[in-house]
């Protein structure tokens, strides 16, 4: 929901990193972001939760100076951005998975399998509505994905995965709001596409 806003501001303040980086490849800033996120989820399985929170920030610091960097050195690529895509949506799924596995609150478990569920549909929802648009030529001359925004984007990932980290006995609630806003998301795509295809 916030990500369009915010985008402007995370690649000014990310231009000065990227702008050093000249020689590092985009795609092995992204690799490196998968591994950091799947750090953290190893962390999240051992109890590291203060550890696990640091890596999954930095998780998303590196995800956001990937594209930050193939746009300041003109190195954007198609498969840069499907592989970006790809290992964002490994560490999205593996989060929750690893927080279940050592949920300490009743239920939480059953909550974080809805929350997946949700990410499903999700994904279907505006990743088919993407292409469905592309086809019609709706956003022709776009120089990325163009969707209909949803109500849980990055930015809101980032909040509530912090939170489901650092208060473990809230899992279950934190899970059930974002699969509830998630699934409303879902709903207002399906609503608009209805009006418009």
């Amino acid at each position: 929901m916030f990500d369009e806003w915010l985008r402007a501001y995370k690649d000014r303040l990310l231009a000065g990193v990227a702008g050093r980086l000249g020689l590092v490849s985009p795609n092995q800033v992204t690799v490196l972001a998968f591994l950091v996120g799947a750090a953290a989820v190893a962390a999240i399985a051992l109890g590291w939760r203060p550890l696990a929170l640091a890596l999954w920030l930095l998780n998303r610091v590196l995800d956001g100076l990937d594209g930050t960097m193939a746009r300041l050195h003109g190195r954007s690529s198609d498969f840069g951005a499907y592989l970006d895509i790809l290992l964002d949506f490994a560490v999205y799924a593996a989060v929750p998975v690893a927080l279940a596995l050592v949920a300490p609150a009743p239920g939480a478990t059953f909550a974080a399998l809805v929350l997946m569920a949700s990410f499903y549909l999700n994904a279907a929802s505006w990743m088919y509505l993407a292409a469905l648009l592309e086809r019609r030529g709706e956003h022709a001359g776009a120089t990325r994905v163009v969707m209909p925004a949803g109500l849980v984007a990055g930015t809101e990932t980032i909040v509530l995965y912090s939170a489901a980290i650092l208060l473990p006995r809230q899992l279950g609630v934190i899970c059930w709001v974002m699969a509830g806003l998630v699934f409303a998301g879902v709903m207002q795509r399906l609503l608009w596409a209805k009006r418009r295809l």
